[in-house]
């Protein structure tokens, strides 16, 4: 499978999906999908089995995006109902709820309908303080949600600990019957799914824009009636939504654990950003578990060298869970956070006709994802669905209108990058496989040094909206600290919402090699 970074998942490490060809020429389809990760297979899956024709096409492979790079946890949103329920009242939370419930529901049920061997199972999550043993902001926290859970009718209990674990949590609240799978081997079922049903699925085309529900490519036009765009962050939307949502990064580690020392769980704590756990115990050949631990969220572009993250992701855990042996897996994966902690599922505002986007999922995004399928679907059959007015894209931020405030104060100090120097006077000073911005007069450069000392000039300009890209050491990547999009070292793009590469820089008299 081709990957999106430098690093490498559990998940991409452990299965594959099958790729595809180009599309070869325009083509017509009712609906075309960009995007096959979870959220765009779900939705081709759907809308095939309502009877409608459907051309899915990815920029690279499916499977080869974020999904692969979650650690496919299905628990509470981010934001806790507690707070959605301040935010938007107690109705809306309980609508959200619905759409997590529905969302589970109806993975499982695909998983048992098209027999999909990827280790789907239902299990118990928690919600403990950030401090150990307890904390009296973390408990109130704990309190808060409790109360919220019990007046919404959702199945929670108060715990004075995790039961089974040698750390003492402090006092916990157990969410139950929420889930967790493989979320390559899921893809991969959807994938064989989707070909029986008589979907076409593209791979290496990236789509260039949205032309009424005509959806134009570097490959051909797919003319459809609708459009679904589950790019993880749209690509067609210049503007409107990306100040509505804030890209970040979050990283996960997974070490290993004796085969059975630890019996499965989700669990994440009260801090901000969160840590957050679970345990995959896929009946493998391999005489060990893989303990998954992820956190340490920054804002994407805005760590040069975040490398130190994983190593804190690693001590904590092992402060916590004596059992934990060797770090086999180390990755990060990039979310879109709303404003308003709830994400943005349905017809895209911007857009003429019927034009729907999935987006905002948070740290929720299998969830997110399969709610916003669901959603997508229901409109583009013309059914009526009790969440489209909760999800709409077009709403205002009103309900985190200071989160909103702080995240354009962030993007716009950004731009500052353009009145100073760049990070080195000279390509010399660039470590082999390592990158740095050079200032050239008014020009200024993202360069990047080969272990063979191989040179390499781009642009510093996103092609989104203008902000200068930033090395990621961890991921050998130029990464956008405005919206989020990410380049590979050749400047291609790995993640949206650029539909652009990096164009080359000429270096002029800054050390030609």
């Amino acid at each position: 499978m081709r990957t999106n970074a430098a690093t490498v998942s559990l998940w991409t490490d452990t299965a594959q999906v099958p790729s595809f060809a180009p599309l070869a020429g325009d083509t017509t389809a009712d609906v075309c999908v960009v995007g096959g990760g979870i959220a765009g297979l779900t939705s081709a899956y759907l809308l095939l089995k309502e009877g409608r024709s459907v051309v899915l096409v990815d920029a690279l492979q499916p499977g080869a995006g974020e999904t692969g790079r979650t650690t496919a946890h299905f628990f509470p949103p981010d934001e806790r109902y507690a707070g959605i329920a301040k935010r938007f009242g107690d109705a809306r939370a309980h609508l959200l709820h619905d759409s997590y419930e529905r969302a589970t529901s109806l993975v499982e049920s695909i998983v048992h309908d098209e027999r999909i061997a990827c280790d789907f199972r239902r299990l118990d999550g928690y919600l403990v303080p950030a401090a150990t043993g307890g904390g009296a902001e973390g408990v109130a926290i704990i309190e808060r949600e409790h109360a919220c859970t019990q007046r919404l009718g959702i199945a929670t209990t108060r715990l004075p600990r995790v039961p089974g674990l040698a750390w003492d949590t402090g006092p916990a609240l157990c969410f139950h019957n929420q889930a967790q799978f493989h979320p390559v081997k899921y893809l991969a079922g959807l994938v064989r799914a989707i070909e029986r049903l008589g979907g076409r699925i593209y791979g290496d085309t990236r789509a260039r824009d949205v032309d009424g529900t005509s959806v134009v490519t570097e490959k051909g036009t797919v003319h459809a009636a609708a459009v679904v765009v589950a790019t993880n962050t749209p690509f067609n939307n210049r503007f409107v939504l990306h100040t509505k949502v804030a890209p970040y990064h979050s990283y996960v580690v997974g070490l290993t654990v004796p085969r059975g020392a630890i019996e499965p769980f989700l669990l994440w704590d009260t801090g901000d950003p969160y840590y957050y756990v679970r345990l995959d115990d896929a009946r493998a050949a391999r005489p060990y578990d893989i303990l998954v631990v992820g956190g340490q969220d920054h804002k994407t572009g805005q760590e040069g060298m975040p490398q130190h993250r994983w190593d804190e992701i690693e001590a904590w855990t092992r402060a916590r869970f004596p059992q934990a042996g060797e770090a086999m897996y180390r990755w990060s994966g990039e979310v879109m956070e709303p404003a308003d902690g709830v994400a943005y599922l349905g017809r895209n505002p911007v857009d003429r006709g019927n034009v729907f986007v999935i987006t905002g999922d948070s740290g929720n995004g299998m969830t997110h994802c399969t709610a916003g399928a669901i959603l997508v679907t229901d409109l583009i059959a013309g059914r009526a669905n009790p969440w489209e007015a909760l999800y709409d894209p077009g709403r205002m931020p009103l309900h985190g209108l200071g989160e909103f405030t702080r995240e354009q104060a962030n993007v716009a100090a950004q731009y500052t990058d353009w009145l100073q120097g760049g990070e080195v006077g000279s390509p010399d000073r660039i470590p082999p496989g390592e990158g740095a911005l050079i200032r050239e007069g008014l020009k200024l450069m993202a360069v990047h040094r080969a272990e063979d000392g191989k040179l390499t000039f781009l642009s510093a300009a996103c092609p989104h909206m203008g902000c200068a890209v930033h090395w990621n050491s961890a991921e050998k990547s130029w990464d956008c600290p405005c919206h989020g999009s990410r380049f590979d070292i050749a400047g291609q793009v790995l993640h949206g919402p650029s539909n652009a590469p990096l164009p080359p820089a000429d270096p002029g008299g800054k050390g030609r090699r």
